[in-house]
C-alpha cells in the first residue's frame, strides 16, 4: 500500500505559514507533505514536521531553481528530509516540436545527472506536454530521452489531455514512484477527490502493484481553508 501526502500547494491561500500547515495538515491525518515553496524558517518546519510524526518525501522547485543554486537548494530540502526533487512545471514552447523536447530533456537531464545517489529528479506534467510530436505525445518522446528522471504524474492533467491516467500508469510504473492524485470533471474542471472521473480504485491498485510510495493529494484550484486537506484524507485512507 502507498502512503498518502497532501501537496501544499493546494492550499496556499490559508494565510499560515508552512510550519503551521505542516502542524495542521498533519492533524488530519497525512502521512506527508509535499512542498511548493516555503514561507517562514526552514529550523520551524523541520521542527514541525518532527513533532508531528510527517514526512516530507518530495518539494516542486523550478526547473531555474535548480540550475542557478543546485547546492543550495539541495541544502535547504535535504534538512527537511526531501529526497526527491520535481520540477513543477515548464512552459508550452518546451513541448512544441521535437528539437525544443530534446532541449528541455538535455536540461532535465543535466540537473538529475549532478544530484547525488539518495536524490532523484521528477517531472510534473500538465496537459500541454501530450500534444502530438512527431506522431506521439511530447511526454513519451521526453520519457524517451531521459533515463535517469522520474515522473510525478499529476493524473488530473493526463485525463484532460486525453490520456488514460490508469494506462499512463502502468505503461511508465518502472519510472514512478510518487502519483498526483487529481480529480477533475470533463473539460479539466479540478474537484475535490471522489466527486469526479478518476478512477481512484485502480489508480491505487496500480500504485500499490508497483511499489508506487506516495499518492499525494492535490487540489488545483488553490484553497483558503483545511477542508480540502480533510477531504483529501477522507478520500485517500482506504487506499493506504
Amino acid at each position: 500500500m502507498s502512503k498518502i501526502a497532501l501537496q501544499l500547494y493546494s492550499i496556499d491561500a490559508v494565510d499560515d505559514d508552512t510550519a503551521t500547515k505542516v502542524e495542521t495538515v498533519g492533524e488530519t491525518g497525512f502521512d506527508g507533505v509535499e512542498f511548493a515553496g516555503i514561507d517562514g524558517d526552514v529550523d520551524d518546519v523541520g521542527a514541525a514536521l518532527e513533532d508531528n510524526n510527517v514526512k516530507a518525501p518530495s518539494a516542486h522547485v523550478g526547473l531555474d531553481a535548480l540550475e542557478d543554486d543546485l547546492a543550495g537548494t539541495v541544502d535547504t530540502y535535504r534538512s527537511l528530509g526531501v529526497t526527491d526533487l520535481v520540477v513543477p512545471y515548464l512552459p508550452p514552447e518546451a513541448f512544441e516540436s521535437r528539437e525544443a523536447v530534446e532541449e528541455t530533456a538535455d536540461r532535465l537531464s543535466a540537473v538529475a545527472d549532478e544530484l547525488e545517489d539518495d536524490l532523484t529528479l521528477h517531472y510534473h506534467n500538465h496537459d500541454h506536454e501530450f500534444v502530438d510530436v512527431d506522431g506521439q505525445p511530447a511526454m513519451e518522446h521526453l520519457i524517451e530521452l531521459t533515463a535517469d528522471l522520474e515522473i510525478e504524474p499529476d493524473l488530473g492533467w493526463v485525463g484532460v489531455a486525453g490520456d488514460d491516467p490508469v494506462d499512463f500508469l502502468e505503461r511508465h510504473a518502472d519510472r514512478i514512484s510518487l502519483v498526483h492524485v487529481k480529480d477533475y470533471e470533463e473539460g479539466g474542471q479540478p474537484v475535490e477527490g471522489g466527486t469526479g472521473d478518476l478512477d481512484i480504485e485502480a489508480v491505487a491498485d496500480v500504485a500499490a502493484d508497483n511499489g508506487m510510495e506516495w499518492l499525494i493529494y492535490e487540489h488545483e484550484e488553490r484553497q483558503d481553508s483545511y477542508e480540502t486537506a480533510r477531504n483529501g484524507v477522507d478520500y485517500l485512507e482506504p487506499y493506504r
